[in-house]
Parts: C-alpha cells; sequence; structure tokens
C-alpha cells in the first residue's frame, strides 16, 4: 500500500506536509466540485514542479481522432473526451519582487485541509526571504448554492519586516490535456477584455465529426483594498496586478469571485452579459453571506446523506470523503448530465457515463437524496436512446445497445474487447429501472419512458444470441464479461443471465402498459414469443460437481490458481504484466459471476452463494474499483465478516491509500458509492429487490456502532446499530412495515430490539 498523505480526521482531509513526490496525489485527492465545473487541487499562486493543472466543466468535450490503422468497421468515429478549461483560480504571488513558487520557495508550517461538511478547501504556509516573513492563506470553494460561481480568497500577512506584496488575479487559456495527441490544443480564444469586466470567451476548435462545439466564457471581479496597479492581455490570457506596501502584521486580502458560462445553456452572444450579471450580485452580497449559503446547501445533503460511524476514524472518513466527492460530481441538477468516471479530477478514461453509473450509483443515490434524483438518471438513458439505437445497428443489430463510454448516447470509445464485447452493460441500464420501481414503489417510470428502454433493449438481446443446433439452446458468444481481464469469451454467464433477466422483466412490464403504449412500441405476438424461447433454452455454463455458475465456457480449463500464489512484485497485475499474460491467467479484475449474485441477490440462495464466492474471491485482484463492495456486501451477507471488513475498508478508502497506485489520475468516483453500499447493503444487510424494505443489521468487532438515514417510499427513517441493539426511527412518513431478522415489523415512531 502507498504511504498515507493526510491525517485521518471523521470530517477533514489535512496534511501538514507538502510531499513534492506526490503532488499529483495530494491534488487528486483535494479536488473540489459541484456538478457544474470543478478543479484539482492546484495551487492558485503556480507550481513549477511536478502537477497536473485541471480544471473541468461538466457536459463540455471534445471528439478526438481515433481512427488508426487497424480501423474496422462499427468503430466509433472518435474517442471522446473531457478537456482541461481555462484556469480561472490563478492568483500570482510577488513579495518583494521575488514571485511565490512551493516548488522553489522556502517555506515552513505548510497546511493544507479539505473541509467535507462544508465544501471547502484550505491551505497556508509561511515564506522566509529577506529580512521578511510573510504567512500566506488561500481559502477556494466551488458554490453549490450557484453553479456558475467559484470563489478564491488570498491574504498575505507580513509577520516580520516590511516589504511589497503583489496580488494578480488571471484568467488562463491556455490548457492542454494530460491525454492530448502531440501537445493538442482544444480551445480557440473567441473573446478577450480588461476593464471593469476581465473574461476570456473560448470555443472548442472545429472537428470533422459534427458534434457540437462548445463555448465557454470565464470572468472575474476582484474586491480587495488596493487599487489596480496594472492590467495585461495577451493571447487566451487576461490579468489584473494590485500593489500592497505592507508593514510587519499588516495584511493584504484579496477575494476572485469568478462566473463561469457556457453554450450548453447561454448563447455565446449573451455569456459576457450573463457572467457580469452574475458577478455584480456576487459581489453585492459578499464572501460572508456567500459562503454560509454554500455551507447551508451542503448541511442539508449531510443531514439526509451521512454515515456516522462510531470506533474507527479510518472508516469514518473514507466514508465521508466519498459522499463528499459523489455529490461534489452530481446531484441531480441537469439531466443532460451523468457521473463521469474521473468527475471533476482527471481525464482518464475520457467519457462522460459508464454503466457504473447503474449498477453503483443508482443504488445509493435511492436512498441518500431524493427520488427526483435517480429519475434525472433514469431521464438521461432515455434522452439518449436514439444514440442505444445506433450503436445497435452499427453492429448489424436490432435494438437499442447503450454505450460502454458516451456524452451523446452514441459510442465513444476505442476499445473494441471493450466497447463491442462488453455488453452486459445493457443489463445494468435495465437493472436500474427495475431496482428504481422496487425500490421507490413507483411504477409511471417504467410504464412509460422506461418500457422504451426495456424493449429497445430487449430486441438487441434477441438478435445479439444465436441458437446452438448441437446444444438445442441459445447462447452469447464474442463477449466481455464484467472481469475484463478475459476477452472475446463464449457465454460469460453474468452476460447470459442479465439477458434473461432482461427480456423476463420487459415481458412482465409489457403486461401491465396501456393498450395505447403497447401500440406505439410495436411489440407483436411472435416477437414476445421469441423472447419467451429465449428465456426457456437459454444456456447457462455450470459445473455440477463444484457447484458453481461458470464464468465462461472454457474458464475452468485455465492454470486455477489464488491471488495468494503471486509474488507481491507481481501486482497490481495490470502494472507489471503484459496484456497477453493477464487475459491467459486464472485472475479475476472483479466481481463476474458474484456480480450477477448481487444484481439478482433474490434470485439465488444462501448455499449457491457461499459455494461462488468461496470458488471466486481468492482469484479476484479487485484492480478494478468497482470490484471490492460487491465481494463486501456477499461476505457480510454470509456472515464472513472478517473479509466483509478488509473489502469494506478496500472501497471506502481506495483513493485516500491509493490501493491500486493510480489515483494521482483522479479520483474513481464512480466506484465512490462502494463504501456506502458495503455498509448499507452489507453490514445492514438492506434488501428492497421485492418491494419490501429488509435488514439483517450486524456491527464489525472493531466497531462500537453506526448510524445512517434511507429515503424509502416516501419515508425517512433512520437506523441506528452497535452490538447490544438495532434502533430503527421514523423521522417523516407514514407507519413503515420493515422485515427485520425474518420478522415483520412496524415502525411508527421508534422500534428498538436486540441485535439477533
Amino acid at each position: 500500500m502507498f504511504k498515507r498523505l493526510f491525517e485521518i480526521d471523521p470530517w477533514k482531509v489535512k496534511t501538514r506536509q507538502l510531499d513534492v513526490e506526490n503532488k499529483r496525489l495530494q491534488e487528486s485527492l483535494t479536488s473540489i466540485g459541484n456538478g457544474y465545473m470543478g478543479m484539482r487541487g492546484n495551487f492558485e499562486e503556480g507550481y513549477s514542479g511536478d502537477h497536473h493543472q485541471g480544471t473541468y466543466i461538466a457536459g463540455v468535450w471534445f471528439p478526438d481522432k481515433t481512427r488508426v490503422g487497424w480501423w474496422k468497421n462499427g468503430y466509433p468515429e472518435y474517442f471522446g473526451k473531457v478537456i482541461n478549461a481555462t484556469n480561472f483560480i490563478g492568483v500570482d504571488i510577488v513579495i518583494n519582487g521575488e514571485k511565490i513558487d512551493l516548488a522553489k520557495t522556502k517555506h515552513r508550517d505548510f497546511y493544507l485541509e479539505l473541509d467535507m461538511r462544508n465544501g471547502l478547501l484550505n491551505r497556508q504556509y509561511t515564506v522566509e526571504l529577506a529580512g521578511l516573513e510573510a504567512q500566506i492563506r488561500f481559502e477556494r470553494y466551488v458554490s453549490v448554492a450557484t453553479q456558475e460561481l467559484a470563489l478564491v480568497k488570498v491574504e498575505v500577512e507580513l509577520l516580520k519586516g516590511q516589504g511589497t506584496v503583489e496580488l494578480t488575479p488571471k484568467l488562463d487559456g491556455n490548457v492542454t490535456n494530460q491525454d492530448s495527441n502531440y501537445e493538442e490544443l482544444f480551445w480557440l480564444e473567441k473573446n478577450r477584455q480588461l476593464g471593469k469586466q476581465p473574461l476570456l470567451t473560448m470555443e472548442t476548435v472545429e472537428n470533422p465529426f459534427g458534434t457540437p462545439r462548445f463555448s465557454v466564457t470565464t470572468a472575474m471581479k476582484v474586491v480587495t483594498s488596493a487599487e489596480k496597479h496594472s492590467q495585461k492581455e495577451t493571447d487566451k490570457y487576461v490579468a489584473e496586478t494590485y500593489k500592497y506596501d505592507l508593514s510587519a502584521h499588516e495584511t493584504a486580502c484579496l477575494e476572485k469571485y469568478v462566473a463561469v458560462v457556457t453554450s450548453r445553456d447561454v448563447l455565446e452572444s449573451q455569456q459576457a452579459s450573463k457572467a457580469e450579471k452574475l458577478l455584480t450580485k456576487a459581489v453585492q452580497l459578499g464572501w460572508g453571506p456567500l459562503k454560509a449559503e454554500h455551507s447551508q446547501v451542503w448541511q442539508a445533503r449531510w443531514e439526509k446523506a451521512d454515515v456516522v460511524i462510531e470506533g474507527d476514524d479510518e472508516a469514518q472518513q473514507g466514508m465521508r470523503f466519498n459522499i463528499f466527492q459523489l455529490f461534489s460530481t452530481y446531484y441531480g441538477e441537469d439531466a443532460r448530465l451523468n457521473v463521469g468516471p474521473k468527475g471533476f479530477t482527471g481525464e482518464k478514461y475520457g467519457g462522460a457515463t459508464y454503466w457504473d453509473t447503474e449498477a453503483y450509483i443508482v443504488p445509493m443515490y435511492l436512498s441518500v437524496a431524493e427520488k427526483e434524483v435517480t429519475e434525472q438518471l433514469l431521464k438521461y438513458r432515455h434522452q439518449q436512446l436514439p444514440g442505444a439505437f445506433h450503436n445497435a445497428k452499427q453492429q448489424g443489430l436490432k435494438g437499442a445497445l447503450y454505450p460502454m463510454v458516451t456524452f451523446t448516447g452514441v459510442e465513444c470509445h476505442n476499445e473494441w474487447e471493450i466497447t463491442f464485447e462488453e455488453i452486459h452493460r445493457n443489463g445494468a441500464i435495465a437493472h436500474a429501472i427495475f431496482n428504481y420501481t422496487s425500490y421507490t414503489g413507483d411504477e409511471n417510470y417504467l410504464l412509460h419512458e422506461g418500457i422504451d428502454v426495456l424493449v429497445g433493449i430487449s430486441r438487441f438481446w434477441a438478435d445479439r444470441v444465436h441458437f446452438s443446433r448441437r446444444k438445442k439452446q441459445y447462447m452469447i458468444h464474442g463477449v466481455t464479461g464484467p472481469n475484463e481481464y478475459e476477452n472475446n469469451v463464449n457465454n460469460n454467464w453474468y452476460t447470459n443471465t442479465i439477458a434473461t433477466w432482461t427480456l423476463r422483466y420487459t415481458l412482465d412490464g409489457l403486461k401491465k402498459v396501456s393498450k395505447e403504449k403497447l401500440a406505439e412500441l410495436k411489440v407483436t405476438e411472435s416477437e414476445m414469443t421469441k423472447w419467451q424461447e429465449i428465456i426457456a433454452k437459454m444456456y447457462f455454463p455450470k459445473d455440477e460437481e463444484l457447484g458453481i455458475f461458470v464464468q465462461h465456457d472454457t474458464f475452468l480449463d485455465k492454470d486455477l490458481q489464488p491471488v495468494s500464489s503471486l509474488n507481491k512484485e507481481d501486482l497490481p497485475l495490470n502494472q507489471n504484466w503484459s496484456w497477453d499474460k493477464v487475459l491467459r491467467s486464472p485472475f479475476i479484475k472483479q466481481a463476474d459471476v458474484l456480480q450477477g449474485l448481487y444484481f439478482l441477490n433474490h434470485k439465488f440462495t444462501t448455499e449457491e452463494k457461499q459455494r461462488n464466492f468461496d470458488f471466486y474471491e481468492p482469484m479476484t485482484v479487485h484492480e478494478s474499483s468497482l470490484s471490492a463492495c460487491v465481494h463486501s456486501i456477499l461476505a457480510a451477507e454470509l456472515g464472513m465478516e472478517e473479509k466483509a471488513v478488509e473489502l469494506y475498508a478496500r472501497t471506502a478508502r481506495l483513493d485516500l491509500d491509493n490501493y491500486n497506485n493510480d489515483t494521482e489520475d483522479g479520483l474513481h468516483i464512480t466506484s465512490m458509492s462502494g463504501g456506502w453500499l458495503s455498509l448499507v447493503h452489507g453490514f445492514a444487510g438492506m434488501r428492497t429487490l421485492t418491494g419490501k424494505l429488509i435488514f439483517k443489521p450486524f456491527t464489525p468487532k472493531n466497531w462500537q456502532g453506526y448510524s445512517f438515514k434511507v429515503n424509502y417510499q416516501e419515508r425517512l427513517l433512520q437506523v441506528k446499530v452497535d452490538h447490544e441493539r438495532v434502533k430503527l426511527t421514523l423521522l417523516q412518513g407514514a407507519p413503515l412495515e420493515v422485515n427485520l431478522y425474518g420478522e415483520q415489523i412496524t415502525v411508527a415512531d421508534e422500534y428498538v430490539r436486540q441485535v439477533k
């Protein structure tokens, strides 16, 4: 495990040292965002050492060229990628003619703090110059009350001596992506001005694919006691400099208000005036009230979503860090957006949307936010149904194939074995509709927009299967299951299972829709009969002797061995082995068969879960961020407390402890529900897939207890568990039927019983 960069604190991520060897990792872990925009934990004053400067705007992307020498029919035309946007946090600091740069400037008393309770990033340090000492303090946040606003405060206090301080707030559009091709630039300057309203308007460069170009206007206003000393503008750059002559114990203070407005919402011709209105109002309101508004929104979110863990501050910090970063990325304000795999923390994986959202984010958001937040995620997929039809057509198939990676619904990921073989993602889209419906008890979405999606996906499955005349069964060949360490396999058990389940769920839904909707969908009797035949005759690889579901047809022919047989130097495999060696090995990247046992948990016996867990978990390297939580949940269900707690720590502190040695690229946002799922679905045993609310809680031995709240069918329920008792408190709504340890009870106010 990588050395820990930050101290353990239940509400903060903080450190008292600048680790120059791990600056990129430190930047990832102090990223902030508000669902509309965000940035890595970069320094306002700049840093000349190794680092990754990154600012990102939600929904703003670029179609990068993807055609290469081995391009084949069916490949996507482009690779969609998030692009680094104008650096608007910058404030250069010069003291007595020396530019402050912590890669070069002598300093002490460094302190960096991410305040997760209030969504604030604070930093300070003391510099020592000739005959002068100064403490420099920073505070930064992106407002969750007014999403177009970002605010930066810089204070320079002379502790000893006297001198001249120059502060230069700036907007800098000279940015590149870490992963760009040959230092490729993605932005053109459209407008630049100084005067009372310094701003930059940038537009994405032309592309040959006909996708929309984006324009982004970034403007700033400054509040400070000094007069402007000078202004400067060059290509893609504007700045103002303020000069302060200070003696000991005097302070220069500068507040920088930034507005970011995009063509996603405002015409380019109107962006400057929109930004000016936002900034004028912000400055009139002032730093204190704006910060209070921002904090109040965070408090309201935490009031619904906080999980309190007693007796283990490491577990507590990991839980809150993940919730904070998830809410910083997405809180349902815009149905055109989704949860990006890196959020606003980096560029790896390129696209905005993976199947991770439906598989891992939806189950958590159903409980910790109003149901409208999840409805936005469902609406996002319905809006992109035309793109899913396009993707299937590209492969010569009927129906809808939802993309592996997308901004628009059209596939924009260029790894064949992932993009067009990892088709199990279609099942996750369908399962999210089922999960939402069974959790909320509301069938309205299912019977209208949801059935459109389900029918499209079912038509894809019905065309993608083939009938084996030899075995007289339907099969699915040439796929990649959730375990991406095996490609182009035949009859992946999970893929066959989720495809069959989707067909069955769609048929059940069609029985409930109106005659008008049925006519609109044009589903024929012969089509439904074919689906029933596929369900009845689907092939599922299974080994009777071992009593397990077989991951795919030839998995048992591998040189099967546990991860414990590997040398520590081999791990992680994806950083030490050739891809050929990885693919031939028996080692599993993430839950595959076990993914199905979690997704369709109510369909399998305890014995089936136990046998499959015992067989597959020892071969799993958990090198996907999505893996540990599924294993933790199943281990908890099976009474394997030690394993459940071990894997909870891995998912909850995956990035904080850099388990996979890759967090410097950015955080693993779409797996950050894993800690919550491991605790609530695992330790607390919550299940909702049957339309009933079920709990079977226990408390890990090294914890004193835990508590959380869930929104469930228009109720708000608080669950408190320790080693002695379980306490259920109905905070809002009508009396609630709950199945607790297999016993049906009614919670009307407060219910307490001993832990079983």
